[in-house]
């Protein structure tokens, strides 16, 4: 399967730069699965789309103020760090910029501790491709908290817009530090809307899926099948297990708000193929394209995707590539907002 086919031509003016005002002020495009039946609505009714019974399940990652930006002491080169998995022992692989200056042994300082020193310093362990390196943090303190004075947004690389409010970039229901960018399509929720969804019987269940830069980059292959997903973190607890059990066992739906939890309830499905699934966690580099056949999955809320990206192919492995291309075609002639900040999509 050729990646062109997932392409399409999408004006930049198209390409939201910063969040609305009021979260659920979005625009939402409906493509009913079966019918291929396009509607044009308001964000707001999406009520109107759910039914009492039927589980929205929600990523409740929070982001890391992950951006670092900081300078070389031996030369004075400025220097931009963005966290994208932490490991062991204060080391974090990161993706730098520029990182032809970064070789292993340079160091790093972050922020002022008032007496000439850093506040956070970094010292490179080893380079990787594309900009990649594993970097030691020393510090004094609690790490979370420095990262929070220090860190900015890791805001996507099509967003040139600096971000006024650091939460427009989280979903009201964040929880879990540990992403690289946000869980977009929960963007459009308040804790209004959500408890106004509850009042009409439906239900909320909750993941967690640490999002990655992978998320973001472009395809370097021309055959699907030749692409290697990035690998995610995830959870899933009891709780939220037995809801969605609960769900599938009498006959509602399982709806995922964005593709990070598609991804994550198709993973966990993959873990216990009999059905019944529990409680589990760990890493998935799940890739799903036209082909797949989903277990856990009936709609999808989302937003809308960068061309030829694997969220295309996601939605698309949903509702079929033509009904999304002919979708898409329908969004941009009516200028609907795209990306991380823009307008939303519901596949049922």
């Amino acid at each position: 399967m050729n990646v062109e086919w997932f392409d399409f031509e999408l004006p930049e003016h198209l390409i939201a730069q910063t969040p609305l005002a009021e979260r659920t002020a979005s625009r939402l495009l409906t493509l009913d699965r079966q019918t291929g039946r396009i509607g044009h609505r308001s964000f707001t009714d999406l009520a109107e789309y759910l039914n009492p019974g039927d589980t929205l399940v929600l990523n409740d990652t929070r982001v890391l103020p992950a951006r670092l930006l900081g300078f070389k002491p031996d030369t004075g080169a400025r220097i931009e760090l963005l966290l994208l998995k932490q490991l062991e022992d204060n080391r974090w692989e990161t993706l730098a910029k520029p990182a032809k200056r970064l070789k292993a042994g340079s160091e790093l300082w972050f922020g002022d501790n008032g007496t000439g020193g850093p506040l956070l310093r970094a010292v490179v362990e080893s380079e990787g491709e594309m900009g990649a390196r594993t970097v030691k943090f020393h510090y004094t303190g609690i790490f979370t908290e420095i990262l929070e004075q220090l860190g900015e947004m890791p805001l996507p690389p099509y967003i040139r817009t600096r971000l006024a409010d650091k939460e427009r970039y989280q979903t009201v229901y964040a929880k879990h530090e540990g992403s690289a960018a946000a869980p977009t399509a929960g963007l459009h929720f308040t804790s209004s809307y959500l408890k106004q969804l509850q009042d009409k019987g439906i239900n909320i269940a909750y993941v967690t899926l640490h999002v990655g830069l992978g998320t973001f980059r472009p395809m370097s292959v021309e055959r699907i099948e030749d692409h290697v997903m990035h690998e995610e973190y995830y959870d899933l607890d009891e709780n939220n297990a037995q809801k969605i059990r609960e769900t599938k066992e009498r006959g509602g739906r399982i709806i995922a708000v964005g593709t990070t939890s598609a991804r994550t309830l198709e993973t966990v499905a993959g873990r216990f193929p009999e059905g019944g699934i529990q409680a589990c966690s760990g890493w998935t580099g799940i890739f799903i394209y036209p082909g797949y056949t989903f277990r856990l999955v009936d709609a999808l809320l989302t937003n809308f995707h960068l061309p030829k990206s694997t969220l295309v192919m996601l939605v698309s492995a949903l509702a079929g590539r033509d009904p999304i291309m002919r979708a898409y075609k329908e969004a941009v002639e009516r200028e609907y907002r795209f990306f991380s900040f823009g307008d939303a999509m519901f596949i049922y």
